[in-house]
């Protein structure tokens, strides 16, 4: 999801326009931090990092988000100055900036630092994983952030939530599928884990960064790519080029964002300091959630009723067959090492808890809520 020019990003219609850092954000007017310091914080200015092309809507306002509310937290003594995707490293090199202490912070998507460690992936979206409110609950009470902690220290990171799209698309299609046969050979865009569940049942993953999509696309390069969900997705005007847009998303459910920070920073700081980083990451998470929530309905309707879009449902033997094949991967990852190993048990243990709440609660209420609203 990187290197893609801002005219194009915002050309794909009127919603992206509300993408800007104020869209969505209760942050109140703007404070004047020309006070200096508050309640005796030494100065600090800090550099992050982003995987994010420049006032990305959503990814990359969460890092501005994050990045704001820490400067704004703090009384103006940690300043906080955000470097999109290229502009200080590139989007990858953002982990090994922040680790070597050559940037403070990063905000990236924690599946990119899967050549770290296969394990990186269970903290950002795996196929069939957790939703967003579950991945949450596993980070926060589960267990999860402290295998996330003890993960990231091997690099000198400290990490954090700080951001989720929600559930995304399965992804769009210049011609419609029926079964799998229908996906063999098939040139699809998506990296990840995902990518590798595609290529066992036969179809042609192909991993490409964000701002090469497009144009992909257009030449017949790819035959179908993923990317997000709606709001970013009309963003990108990918209906131009296909029109087959099908639901559900396997691969990334609920894709968890994180922040990364300089360990040996980190280690230096104070307990409020600390708090302050804390807080504003789960502040911007919070935000990041709304958000899409809010944006992905609107684009929705404008892709279906301004662009003629067609929604097609996946069919049921590709979705037996993606889960069949994801159930291996993760498997093969669970068993790779013994961080990997540790990390995937409590993954399944906390999908496991939350699974029979989650069928008698959210997915049986989803099913009869449409009567009361025609949905």
């Amino acid at each position: 999801m990187v290197e893609m020019n801002r005219r194009r990003l915002l050309a794909g219609g009127a919603i992206a326009g509300t993408a800007g850092l104020a869209a969505g954000c209760d942050c109140g007017p703007a404070t004047d931090l020309s006070a200096g310091a508050a309640g005796g914080l030494a100065e600090r200015e800090l550099k992050m990092v982003t995987t994010w092309p420049k006032d990305f809507p959503g990814l990359g306002t969460m890092a501005e988000r994050t990045a704001q509310f820490i400067t704004e937290m703090s009384g103006g003594a940690m300043r906080v100055k955000v470097f999109a995707a290229g502009e200080l490293v590139s989007a990858f090199e953002s982990f090994d900036a922040v680790a070597t202490g050559a940037a403070d912070i990063y905000h990236g998507a924690e599946y990119y630092w899967v050549g770290k460690s296969k394990a990186y992936p269970f903290f950002t979206a795996v196929p069939f994983g957790m939703t967003a409110t579950e991945i949450m609950a596993w980070t926060a009470f589960g267990g999860g952030q402290e295998l996330w902690d003890e993960l990231a220290a091997g690099f000198n990171i400290k990490p954090f939530i700080a951001g989720n799209t929600g559930h995304q698309m399965g992804g769009w299609f210049k011609r419609p599928f029926d079964s799998v046969e229908d996906l063999r050979g098939r040139k699809i865009r998506m990296p990840g884990i995902g990518g590798e569940v595609l290529r066992r049942i036969g179809a042609s993953a192909v991993a490409l960064s964000g701002g090469e999509i497009y144009q992909a696309l257009q030449s017949g390069a790819i035959d179908g790519t993923e990317w997000v969900g709606p709001w970013n997705d009309l963003a990108f005007g990918f209906y131009r080029e296909a029109k087959y847009y099908y639901w559900p998303g396997f691969h990334e459910p609920g894709a968890q964002l994180g922040v990364g920070v300089n360990l040996d920073l980190w280690n230096g700081l104070t307990l409020q300091e600390k708090s302050i980083i804390d807080g504003a990451c789960q502040r911007a998470n919070h935000l990041s959630i709304a958000e899409y929530g809010h944006f992905n309905g609107i684009a929705l309707e404008q892709l279906v009723n301004d662009h003629d879009v067609q929604l097609r449902q996946m069919p049921e033997d590709v979705m037996a067959a993606l889960a069949r094949e994801t159930k291996i991967v993760l498997e093969e990852i669970g068993a790779s090492d013994d961080i990997s190993r540790r990390i995937f048990e409590s993954y399944k243990e906390a999908i496991r808890r939350s699974g029979e709440w989650s069928r008698i609660s959210d997915e049986a209420y989803m099913a009869t809520r449409r009567r009361v609203f025609d949905l």
